[in-house]
C-alpha cells in the first residue's frame, strides 16, 4: 500500500519537521526534508518534552536514546521571589505517567531526531542550505521553490520552517511580526551543583519577574548542567524590538534585578553567572488562524501556532502535530485531502487554545495570585491560596495541553488513533 500513499515534501528540519519525516517515512510514505541552513549544529539550551510527547518519540523508538542523555524530573515547586514555597507537585514517572517527563538540551534532541531520519530516511532525503522563497500552485502538485533556484515537488507539502514561516506568510499577508507581550527571557545552562535532589524543576517569582531553573543533564564530576531562565517585564525595552533563539544576551541588563534571590537552596545570582553564555529571547506568540491546510499544503509545529515558552508546550505540540499528520495520512492513505482535513480538525482547536491559555499565564497562574495577594510574603501559605484552587489551575492546564493523566494511562500513541476520536 506504501505506493498508494501521497509523497510528503517537509519544510524545515527542525523538531516538528524532524518528527513529522520520521513518522511519515514509518508509515511507508515518501518523504524529503528541506532545511534552510547548511549544516545542523547543537544549538539553544533546555527544553522539556511532557509525557504525551515522550510517548511519540518512544513510539518511533527513541526513547532510550534520549533517556541516557537529559534527566527525567521527578518534582517541580513553584516558590515566591523571596523562595517560600507555594507548592509541589510530582512529574513524569513520578505522577504516574507510562512515560516520563524528559529535560534535555534542545541540540541533543535535535541530533537524536536527524540521526534516526538520516538513519532511515538517508541522506539523499535531507537537503541542507534550502530556504524556501516560494510555493507554485498552479497544478496538482505543490512546487517549493528555494533561494538559489533549487525546486522540489510533492504531493503535499508541510513547512515546519517555524514562527517566520513563509508559507504561513504567504496565506496571512497583513498578520505582521510576532505579537510581543513585553517580557524578556534570558537563559543559559550553568555547571553547578545538583539543585536540590538533582531532580527538581523550580519555578520561582511571578509573571514579572521569574526565575525558572532545571537539570538537562548528569555530570562525570558529580555536578549538573542546570538550565535557568530568568525573566523580566520590560515593555519599553528595545531588547524587544528582534527574536532568535541564538541572540546573544548580556548580564548587565538582567542580573542586578536577581542579585538578593538567594534562598539558601538557591542562589539565582551565582547560577547565572556560572553559564558560559546567555540568550536573549523576547517573549512572543501569533494569534491563532482559523485555517492550516490549503489546497494541499499545510503548515506544523511553530509554523502553526507559535506560543509563550510557559508550560513546556512548543516542542511536544511540534511532536504531537507530526504524530497526529501521520495518524491521518495513515487511515486515509488513498484520500490525502481528507487526511490533511482531519489533521486540521484536530490539532488546529487544541493548539489555538493553548496559545490562549499560555497568555493567560498556563499553570503559572498560582504564582501570579500569591504575588497579588500577598506581596510581602506570607506565614501560611492556606491563608493566601488553597491546594484546591492550584490544583484547578494545573489539573486545567494539563487537560487543555492533552497530558491528563487519565488520557496516558491509555498508552496509546497518536498515530493508532483515530480522528477525530
Amino acid at each position: 500500500m506504501a505506493d498508494q500513499r501521497p509523497s510528503f515534501a517537509i519544510i524545515g528540519g527542525g523538531i516538528g519537521g524532524a518528527a513529522a519525516a520520521l513518522s511519515l517515512h514509518e508509515i511507508g510514505v515518501e518523504v524529503d526534508v528541506f532545511e534552510a541552513v547548511g549544516e545542523l549544529r547543537a544549538l539553544g539550551v533546555g527544553i522539556n518534552l511532557l509525557p504525551h510527547a515522550v510517548r511519540e518519540l518512544d513510539a518511533l523508538g527513541l526513547l532510550d536514546q534520549l533517556r541516557v542523555r537529559s534527566i527525567a524530573p521527578e518534582l517541580l515547586v513553584y516558590c515566591t521571589r523571596r523562595g517560600q514555597e507555594i507548592w509541589r507537585e510530582p512529574r513524569g514517572a513520578a505522577a504516574g505517567y507510562p512515560w516520563p517527563q524528559l529535560s534535555v538540551h534542545r541540540g541533543v534532541l535535535q541530533e537524536v531526531l536527524l540521526d534516526a531520519l538520516v538513519d532511515r530516511l538517508g541522506t539523499d532525503h535531507l537537503h541542507l542550505g534550502h530556504r524556501l522563497v516560494e510555493v507554485d500552485e498552479r497544478r496538482a502538485r505543490p512546487v517549493a521553490h528555494f533561494d538559489g533556484g533549487a525546486r522540489a515537488e510533492a504531493d503535499v507539502l508541510v513547512a515546519a520552517e517555524g514562527i517566520h514561516s513563509v508559507l504561513r506568510a504567504r496565506r496571512y499577508p497583513d498578520e505582521g511580526p510576532p505579537l510581543w507581550n513585553g517580557s524578556l527571557l534570558w537563559r543559559g545552562i550553568a555547571e553547578v551543583e545538583p539543585l536540590l535532589d538533582g531532580r527538581t524543576m523550580v519555578w520561582a517569582g511571578h509573571p514579572d519577574q521569574k526565575f525558572v531553573a532545571y537539570p538537562i543533564a548528569d555530570l562525570p564530576d558529580g555536578r549538573q548542567a542546570l538550565n535557568f531562565i530568568a525573566e523580566l517585564r520590560r515593555p519599553g525595552s528595545e531588547l524587544g524590538r528582534a527574536e532568535s533563539w541564538n541572540r546573544a544576551g548580556s548580564l548587565e541588563d538582567f542580573l542586578p534585578a536577581f542579585e538578593d534571590w538567594t534562598f539558601g537552596w538557591l542562589d539565582a545570582p551565582s547560577v547565572i553567572r556560572a553559564a558560559s553564555e546567555t540568550f536573549l529571547f523576547p517573549m512572543v506568540d501569533r494569534d491563532p488562524v482559523p485555517q492550516w491546510t490549503f489546497g494541499r499544503t499545510t503548515v506544523l509545529g511553530d509554523a502553526a501556532h507559535p506560543m509563550y515558552p510557559i508550560g513546556s508546550n512548543g516542542a511536544s505540540q511540534a511532536i504531537l502535530d507530526a504524530r497526529v499528520l501521520a495518524g491521518c495520512v495513515r487511515r486515509h492513505p488513498d484520500d490525502v485531502d481528507e487526511a490533511l482535513a482531519r489533521y486540521e480538525a484536530a490539532r488546529q482547536p487544541v493548539t489555538a487554545a493553548i496559545v490562549q491559555a499560555n497568555r493567560g499565564f498556563g499553570p503559572e497562574l498560582p504564582m501570579q495570585l500569591v504575588e497579588q495577594q500577598a506581596p510581602d510574603g506570607f506565614d501560611d501559605i492556606a491563608d493566601v491560596i488553597s491546594p484546591e484552587e492550584i490544583l484547578e489551575v494545573t489539573d486545567g492546564y494539563r487537560r487543555t495541553a492533552g497530558f491528563a493523566l487519565a488520557e496516558l494511562q491509555r498508552g496509546v500513541s497518536l498515530l493508532e488513533q483515530p480522528y477525530p476520536p
